[in-house]
C-alpha cells in the first residue's frame, strides 16, 4: 500500500506546484495583502502616522478660545483648521474631518466663572464620526487639558481673569445661603488671587509662577513591551500571519474540492476498484495537503523576513510546531469539506464563506480585543484563533519554547477532530 500512497502523494505536490491558480492565491496574494496590511498596521515601527483631522469652531473669540485653539493646533497627532458651524458638521458628515470643535460664545466669561465657583459650566460642542469613535476620545482627553492649561493661565494672569475674581468675591461677599467659615474661607482664596494677579500685572513678568496655567503634575516615559528591549514591533508579522491563515485555508478548500470533483468524475470508484482502501485515498490526500501547507507557510514568512524584517523573536522549534500543527489542520479541514460536500459548486461557496468567518473571528482581519467580551471568549473554539495566538508568540512577542504548546496542542486536536469526521462520513459514492 505505501507505492500508490507516495505515488498519490506526489501527484498532488507536483499538480499544485503546476497549477499557475494554485500558487497565486498561496503566495503572491497572501504577499501582496500582508504587505499592504503591515504597512498600514505600522510597518518596521514607523511612526508617521496620519494626524486626525479637527475642525475648530471659535464663537467665542476670547483670549482663551483663541488659546484653546493655539494649544490643540500645536498637537503633534492632530491636524486643526478653523471652520464654521454649518461646514464642520457638514465636513463630519461627509467624512472629510474626524471631529469638530465648537467654542460657543461667552465660553471664557463663564469658564473663568466657573473656575471659581459654583456656577453652571459652559458646554463646548465635539462632532465626530461615529465610525472613528477612537480618534474623537483621543481629540476629547487632548481638549480636556488644554482647556484646563487655558482657563487657569487667563484666571491668574489674564486680564479677564482679574476682572472674573472680582466678580466672584463680590458675590460671595453680598451671599446669604453660604456658611460663615465657607463664606470666608472664598473670601481668602479669591482675595489671595485677586492679590496676587495684582502684583503679576504690576511686575509684567510674563514667566512668574501660574503665568502658564495649571498644568499637569505627571508626564509619561512610552515603550512599546516586544520580545527584548531595543526591538521593534513589526506590524508585518501580524499581517502576515493573518494572510498565511487565511491562504493556507483556502488551500484546504481547494484540497476538499478537487477530492469531490475526484469522485464526480468517477476516480474513486476506480481507486477503490485497485483497490486502494479509504485510508489510502484520505491519508495520501491529507498529507500532500499537509505538505504544501507547511511550505506555504514557510515561503511566505521567509519573504517577510527578507523583506520586511520579520523574525522569529521566540523559539524557532516553537514557530516550526506551530506551523506543523496548522497545517495539519487545514488538512482535516480539507478532508472534512470533500466529505461533507456534496458538488464542487456548491461546496465551495459554503466553505470560502466558513473560512471567512474563522479567519475573522480569530484576529487575522482585525485585532480580537476589538470584539466585545463575551465573543472574545467565544474564539477560542475557533482554531484560526490558535494559530494567530502561536504564530504571534513566536514572532514579535519573542516568547519561548512552552508558549507554543497550548496553541500546537488545540491545532492538533481541531485536526484530529476534523479527520474523525472526514472518515466517518467518508462515502465512494456520491448520496443522492
Amino acid at each position: 500500500m505505501m507505492v500508490p500512497f507516495r505515488a498519490l502523494v506526489r501527484k498532488d505536490i507536483r499538480l499544485f506546484l503546476v497549477d499557475r491558480r494554485a500558487l497565486l492565491m498561496s503566495f503572491a496574494i497572501p504577499i501582496a495583502i500582508g504587505s499592504f496590511f503591515g504597512f498600514v498596521l505600522g510597518g518596521q515601527g514607523q511612526t508617521d502616522t496620519a494626524r486626525i483631522a479637527v475642525l475648530a469652531v471659535d464663537q467665542d473669540r476670547s483670549a482663551i478660545s483663541r488659546e484653546i485653539v493655539t494649544r490643540l493646533t500645536a498637537e503633534k497627532s492632530l491636524e486643526v483648521k478653523p471652520a464654521t458651524p454649518d461646514g464642520a458638521r457638514a465636513a463630519v458628515r461627509k467624512g472629510s474631518a474626524t471631529v469638530a470643535v465648537v467654542i460657543p460664545a461667552n465660553f471664557g466669561q463663564q469658564a473663568g466663572r466657573a473656575f471659581f465657583g459654583p456656577q453652571q459650566k459652559p458646554e463646548i460642542g465635539v462632532l465626530y464620526d461615529p465610525s472613528h469613535s477612537a480618534e474623537s476620545g483621543m481629540v476629547r482627553g487632548m481638549l480636556a487639558g488644554d482647556v484646563m492649561q487655558a482657563v487657569s493661565k487667563e484666571m491668574f494672569a489674564g486680564p479677564s481673569g482679574r476682572d472674573a475674581v472680582r466678580q466672584s468675591l463680590a458675590e460671595v461677599e453680598q451671599s446669604q445661603s453660604l456658611a460663615p467659615n465657607d463664606k470666608k474661607d472664598l473670601e481668602n482664596l479669591l482675595g489671595s488671587v485677586e492679590r496676587w494677579n495684582t502684583r503679576s500685572g504690576r511686575s509684567g513678568d510674563s514667566q512668574a509662577g501660574l503665568s502658564g496655567g495649571l498644568t499637569m503634575p505627571f508626564t509619561t516615559r512610552e515603550e512599546a513591551v516586544t520580545a527584548n528591549r531595543g526591538v521593534k514591533y513589526n506590524g508585518y508579522a501580524h499581517s502576515f500571519a493573518g494572510m498565511v491563515v487565511q491562504f493556507v485555508l483556502f488551500l484546504g478548500i481547494d484540497v476538499g474540492i478537487g477530492l469531490l470533483q475526484q469522485r464526480q468524475r468517477g476516480l474513486w470508484k476506480r481507486f477503490r476498484a485497485a483497490p486502494l482502501s479509504r485510508g489510502v485515498l484520505l491519508g495520501s490526500r491529507a498529507v500532500s495537503a499537509s505538505v504544501l501547507a507547511f511550505f506555504v507557510v514557510l515561503v511566505n514568512f521567509l519573504f517577510a523576513r527578507l523583506v520586511f524584517g520579520v523574525r522569529v523573536e521566540g523559539s524557532m522549534a516553537g514557530f516550526l510546531g506551530v506551523s506543523a500543527a496548522f497545517a495539519l489542520m487545514t488538512a482535516g479541514f480539507g478532508m472534512l469539506i470533500a466529505t461533507l460536500g456534496k458538488t464542487p459548486e456548491a461546496t465551495r461557496g459554503l466553505s470560502i464563506f466558513a473560512t471567512l468567518i474563522v479567519v475573522m473571528l480569530g484576529g487575522a482581519w482585525i485585532p480580537s480585543f476589538l470584539f466585545p467580551q463575551w465573543l472574545q471568549n467565544l474564539t477560542v473554539v475557533v482554531p484560526t484563533r490558535w494559530a494567530m495566538d502561536g504564530f504571534e508568540a513566536m514572532t514579535w512577542r519573542g516568547l519561548g519554547a512552552g508558549a507554543a504548546l497550548a496553541p500546537i496542542a488545540a491545532l492538533l486536536a481541531f485536526a484530529l477532530v476534523f479527520a474523525g469526521l472526514a472518515v466517518a462520513r467518508f462515502r465512494w459514492e456520491a448520496e443522492g
